[in-house]
């Protein structure tokens, strides 16, 4: 991850003080964010979905990728400094050992999203309840190539990543 903020070096610092909002569900900033210092919290609705301790996580970088609303709020624990971009687009443009770095990150993702579903697949195949659906999402997300991102990619909670 430090070797994503490199790429930030010349990104005005920015500092949250304890509970400020980064980003907020819903909103669309094409803001992008690398974190230096500090604890950030990520929020899906009132649930928590990771604690960003890392310097170089990035916060933003889903929704400039996709040039969609931001899917959580991202919010500061005690203070935390981010170096900042306004135009997240046209900053992975022109950084592009920045953008292959982000697309190996993602892959991680992926891959390691993958790897949970297949397991719970395997898990719960024939228990005939709602867990079966693991293998629809799964099949889903295996063969989503398309480039609109106007819908979601559930419909049963609202949210894509």
């Amino acid at each position: 991850m430090r070797m994503i903020l490199v790429h930030f070096d010349e990104a005005p610092l920015r500092v949250f003080g304890d509970g400020d909002v980064l980003l907020r569900e819903g909103d669309k900033t094409g803001h992008l964010y690398a974190l230096v210092e500090g604890r950030l919290v990520v929020l899906r609705g009132d649930t928590e979905v990771a604690l960003l301790t890392e310097p170089g996580s990035l916060i933003g970088e889903m929704a400039v990728l996709l040039d969609s609303p931001h899917t959580a709020t991202v919010r500061a624990v005690g203070q935390a400094k981010v170096r900042a971009v306004e135009d997240g687009a046209s900053f992975l443009s022109s950084h592009p050992g920045l953008s292959l770095l982000l697309a190996r990150l993602l892959a991680r993702r992926l891959n390691a999203a993958t790897t949970y579903l297949v397991d719970i697949k395997q898990q719960f195949t024939g228990a005939g309840n709602h867990l079966e659906l693991v293998g629809e999402v799964l099949e889903t997300l295996m063969h989503q190539q398309g480039i609109n991102t106007s819908h979601s990619a559930s419909d049963r909670d609202g949210y894509m990543d």
